[in-house]
């Protein structure tokens, strides 16, 4: 195998081979992994040069090799590797792409003319450059007809096109990548993994100045209906990502936290909507009913109209 692959062949192949192998298993995100980690590259520098020094320790071990042979067996060696090293089907394949007449049939094609002992061959054409030509009449009268005859669309109508369909593709991945969410995408998000990583994220962030049950202390009470910012996703989404009010309201959380994240404390703080804090502040700002305020009242209200029985099967005890 290895005579029958030359070594200018054989080490890129092999060292493209080993590249592939790292860049599939070394997480670089967008930018390959010989650019983002350097020792990588010195990784891959170091294969280079061992599979060089392979090829020539073992071109040296071969030479010697054949310097210990007598005559008739070198004479045999060299036959034999460069028969190895022959390619007999691309050069048939080349042949046959050239058309050319071999050198013994050249007297069939010879012109009658003579330029001062210069004859001239009446080769034809190489079949390659016939076959490409027919193509390109071929693909040309389709094109005529496609576009010309049948007024099919110009590349400029086809980029429009495909245009608003990655733009409807976008808008589509942005609604299933939470990742992705903005203030024109948020959704109140009601799995239990996201509610605990916005429960977990209201009391780091948010505590100091809302308290830990929504009650309020130097920022307002998130258990009532009045808003300042407004008490939708949206524009709680807005409030944490862009701050509150200028010079008194809470800070942008934007630069501290994700999108997805700003989406899960967000919609936890929707879960405090109908609750009762141990010390509530007084409401601030204006009565606003959105869909989560009418979803918690209506919960309340049928909890404290059914019978006993069904409260206490209904309503846990605190822990």
């Amino acid at each position: 195998m290895r005579n029958l692959i030359p070594s200018w062949i054989r080490v890129p192949i092999l060292f493209f081979i080993v590249a592939g192998i790292v860049e599939f298993f070394v997480d670089s995100g967008n930018q390959p992994a010989f650019i983002k980690y350097p020792a990588v590259l010195m990784f891959l520098l170091l294969v280079l040069f061992i599979l060089i020094a392979i090829e020539g320790i073992v071109g040296s071990l071969e030479n010697v090799m054949f310097q210990k042979l007598d005559p008739e067996a070198q004479a045999r060696f060299l036959a034999d590797k460069e028969k190895a090293t022959e390619f007999p089907w691309l050069k048939k394949t080349y042949l046959k792409l050239l058309g050319s007449k071999p050198i013994e049939q050249e007297g069939e094609i010879i012109l009658d003319h003579n330029y001062d002992g210069i004859k001239e061959l009446d080769n034809d054409l190489p079949p390659w450059w016939k076959y490409a030509f027919i193509i390109s009449i071929i693909f040309a009268a389709i094109y005529l007809l496609r576009y010309e005859v049948f007024s099919g669309p110009s590349q400029i109508e086809e980029f429009d096109t495909e245009l608003a369909e990655a733009k409807i593709a976008i808008e589509a991945y942005k609604k299933t990548a939470k990742g992705l969410v903005d203030v024109n995408t948020v959704t109140v998000l009601t799995e239990t993994a996201d509610l605990t990583a916005g429960k977990t994220i209201f009391e780091t962030n948010c505590v100091a100045c809302h308290m830990a049950d929504g009650g309020g202390g130097i920022g307002p009470n998130l258990t009532d209906n009045h808003w300042i910012l407004g008490g939708d996703i949206k524009s709680i989404f807005h409030t944490v990502s862009e701050g509150g009010r200028a010079g008194k309201g809470m800070i942008a959380w934007k630069a501290q936290l994700k999108p997805l994240e700003i989406a899960q404390v967000a919609s936890y703080v929707l879960t405090f909507q109908g609750t009762t804090p141990a010390n509530p502040k007084a409401p601030e700002g204006d009565i606003i009913i959105n869909e989560t305020t009418e979803a918690a009242e209506a919960v309340t209200d049928t909890t404290e109209t059914a019978s006993p029985e069904l409260k206490d099967e209904s309503v846990s005890e605190p822990e």
